[in-house]
């Protein structure tokens, strides 16, 4: 049976952002909840915009009425209770109709005045309604609420979005979110809070599946006048972080019990030592791979208070490890299935040396299911997976130049094309690359995120595809940067994103003065700082992103925080290179966003592999690319091990692939430079009569059976006794007449033994041997069985015997 996760089993692994589920339905109570009729008509006519019309004045008034008439007739202590009695938030106009029957004036008159006296009530802060009634009320009542709050605190935050580019449409859509948080909570402006933003977004979610418009760019503005922490979005508000040692393990699904308990505390006691996505790994192996999946194909372990597990439930777990079933039902072989069982032994051998120190581990101390013979094959593992590797490379390395070709090409196109189309007015048309386009208005989707220079929208006439130019030309230049700088640095993904403007420095050399630019790498994987020297052409993609950059955001690179992926942790506000504007302001790139730009190379520009498979790319592929082409290229390789950041040369070696070119090209040179160091002598041309010689040892080499590989200027050590020479090499076609001699070789042997001749039979079955083996390592026999030869009887210590 093979092991596979169910979707409620993969819900359990947590979403990638909070949900805030408990803040969908929560209500408030306004400053004059429990004010009665008669006060509260006199509050609402306090409100800075009320009408200098008696008209409208009575007007509001009576619409205000009414809606408190139709509240009153549902039980509460106050007005949010009446207004959540009466559903008010589905449903609060089917009162309307009755109230109309009573009145003489057109239906649209009396429902307009029940809107007036609704929208009064709620922008006085007496009936603070639930976000579902927002969602479905279009209403002036937030530029009502807005036009109350300080009039230089608003021009602050417009002031900004005229700054950062943000869209007509999504800065409506953030007041209209800002209105709804005041209306709703009945807090002003500089009271907002996060947790305000989270409570809408999540009612979005529950109700529409979906995140409500404008979130993103509210928290902006925000963030900006310090309402909320300065520097800080959205998205890193709503990320997780780390999560506690308990989560890891229940989200799984085990059941609570002792082992539970037990592999709570064991990773307690690793996480000291090693880091976040380490220690999310180890529970993956140890609970979801290992322990629930015995719960669940074993149900009576759950619970248990051992850790012992029968030989057999091991050897079935063993076999359901070894694959991963798809949702399609499709399988393939497990990578890290020595990764899971080396994970589960350490467990098993941990808790036995921790017992020697703790007596409450004692009771656990149990023979490991795995044992050395189950990761003795890790060593095997690991070099297939080297050769593996080595072959990605081989077929990745030609390709680079002309991907780059062609990379840098789109990047020219795209930027052309931009050129014209911005020089075109909206409606006429312009040809490029034998297409013609129609210049068309910008679309908000199309735009978004994009500064005005680059938000210009084109329609193909001959394919009637529309194209948002200035995303082709921003995604177009991220593409060729993110690839060039990969390739001339070799920088793990991780790396590569923690590049800020600060990391570029310089260093003057002490034997020529000559300043040399270089790109200081923070610690990232081993920990270890180190500086790589920035070449010409590096130094060109840095210059441009940085231009890039600066041209957009007023002259200087943004400080942004960057969220690291793997210690779930947000770092400082840094002047980071490879950032983009998504939508919500500027972001560091995602690791999943640089994956997702490489398979679409490789996707676009059609990649394979020798076997005509498509080709994926990966950004470690640059990493191995870039340590092959520089030893090749004569970089000494334990240089290159301090260029990539490796603390020992073992960990450099399987990054560089040998080529059979390279291969043939190093040994010439090998010789040639052994050459240069012996005597000329040594390698003189040989005369005819040595090359007559040399040819004529080769001729000899052919014998009966085969022929002799013995080496060159050595003589026959076994006078031509072939059949028990070690260097004999059996030619296949003459495996017949080998099997003929073995026969009469039996014969003799059985004649030898009848005659008595001791010594013959010695010498025979010597011979016999070792024509057998020689039959075994030919080819194997033809009926199927094996040859076991005949028994030898030892010989016996009794006396006359």
């Amino acid at each position: 049976m093979k092991s596979v996760l169910t979707r409620e089993q993969l819900l359990l692994c947590g979403p990638r952002y909070l949900q805030h589920p408990e803040l969908v339905g929560q209500m408030f109570a306004g400053p004059y909840d429990t004010m009665p009729k008669d006060e509260v008509l006199v509050v609402v006519q306090k409100l800075p915009d009320w009408p200098e019309s008696q008209y409208w004045r009575d007007r509001y008034l009576e619409g205000t009425s009414w809606v408190l008439d139709w509240l009153l007739t549902f039980p509460g202590d106050g007005w949010r209770d009446r207004w959540v009695a009466a559903n008010a938030d589905a449903d609060w106009t089917s009162w309307i109709t009755a109230r109309h029957g009573n009145d003489r004036r057109a239906t649209t008159t009396v429902h307009q005045i029940a809107v007036e006296g609704l929208r009064t009530l709620v922008v006085s802060r007496v009936i603070l309604p639930g976000w579902q009634f927002f969602s479905r009320w279009k209403t002036k009542a937030y530029r009502q609420i807005i036009e109350q709050q300080n009039t230089a605190l608003v021009a602050q935050m417009n002031a900004y979005a005229d700054q950062t580019n943000m869209s007509g449409r999504r800065l409506r859509d953030a007041w209209a979110v800002l209105g709804k948080m005041m209306l709703h909570t009945g807090k002003d402006l500089p009271d907002l809070t996060a947790e305000d933003i989270f409570a809408l977004r999540a009612h979005y979610q529950a109700l529409h599946d979906s995140p409500a418009p404008g979130l993103g760019a509210t928290w902006m503005l925000l963030a900006n006048v310090g309402i909320l922490p300065k520097g800080s979005s959205l998205r890193a508000a709503l990320r997780p972080g780390q999560r506690s040692i308990a989560y890891l393990v229940d989200r799984y699904g085990i059941a609570h019990g002792p082992v539970r308990d037990l592999l709570i505390r064991y990773l307690e006691e690793r996480k000291t030592r090693v880091d976040y996505t380490t220690l999310k790994s180890l529970a993956r192996m140890l609970v979801g791979n290992f322990w629930t999946d015995l719960e669940r194909h074993h149900p009576e372990l759950a619970g248990t208070d051992s850790i012992a597990l029968p030989k057999e439930m091991v050897t079935a777990w063993k076999e359901r490890l070894a694959v991963i079933v798809a949702s399609d039902g499709s399988t393939r072989p497990r990578a890290d299935y020595g990764d899971v069982v080396m994970t589960v032994r350490s467990f098993y051998l941990d808790i036995r040396d921790w017992a020697l120190h703790d007596d409450s581990l004692a009771p656990w101390v149990v023979a490991s299911p795995i044992t050395r013979t189950d990761v003795a094959g890790n060593a095997k593992r690991k070099l297939l997976n080297q050769a593996r590797i080595h072959q990605r490379i081989r077929e990745r390395v030609p390709l680079v130049p002309q991907m780059l070709a062609r990379l840098e090409q789109e990047r020219r196109d795209a930027d052309q094309m931009l050129a014209l189309a911005k020089q075109t007015a909206i409606g006429d048309t312009f040809s490029f690359a034998g297409l013609t386009y129609r210049r068309t208005a910008t679309r908000v989707r199309a735009g978004r995120g994009m500064p005005p220079e680059l938000a210009c929208d084109v329609v193909c006439l001959e394919t009637d595809k529309h194209l948002s130019v200035g995303r082709v030309e921003e995604d177009a230049f991220w593409t060729w940067a993110v690839i060039e700088t990969l390739r001339h640095t070799g920088l793990r993904i991780e790396e590569l994103l923690e590049l800020t403007h600060l990391a570029l420095v310089s260093h003057r050399l002490s034997t020529t003065g000559e300043l040399v630019p270089l790109l200081q790498i923070v610690p990232s994987k081993t920990n270890e700082e180190r500086l790589l020297l920035v070449t010409p052409e590096l130094a060109s993609v840095l210059a441009s992103v940085i231009s890039r950059l600066r041209n957009r955001y007023n002259g200087s690179v943004p400080l942004v925080a960057r969220y690291d992926n793997y210690e779930a942790t947000t770092g400082p506000l840094l002047p980071h290179l490879f950032q983009r504007e998504f939508g919500t302001g500027p972001a560091v790139m995602s690791p999943t966003t640089v994956r997702d730009v490489l398979r679409d190379v490789s996707r676009r520009m059609g990649l394979t592999d020798r076997a005509g498979n498509p080709l994926h790319l990966t950004p470690h592929d640059f990493r191995r690319v870039f340590t092959t082409t520089a030893v090749q290229d004569g970089l000494p390789l334990h240089i290159a091990s301090k260029i990539l950041g490796h603390r020992h040369l073992n960990s450099t070696q399987p990054y560089t692939a040998v080529f059979q070119d390279d291969l043939i090209r190093t040994y010439r040179a090998f010789v040639d430079r052994r050459r240069s160091t012996r005597p000329p002598e040594e390698y003189r041309e040989p005369t005819h009569e040595e090359w007559d010689e040399f040819e004529e040892h080769f001729t000899l080499r052919s014998v009966e059976l085969g022929s002799c590989a013995r080496p060159y200027g050595s003589t026959c050590e076994h006078e031509h006794a072939c059949i028990r020479c070690p260097v004999l090499r059996v030619d296949p076609a003459q495996l017949d007449r080998l099997e003929a001699i073995a026969a009469s070789l039996k014969e003799r042997i059985a004649e030898a033994e009848e005659r008595g001749w001791a010594g013959e039979v010695e010498q025979l079955t010597i011979s016999l041997q070792a024509a057998r083996d020689k039959i075994l390592a030919t080819a194997p026999p033809r009926d199927g069985s094996v040859l076991l030869g005949h028994p030898a009887m030892p010989p016996s210590n009794r006396p006359g015997v």
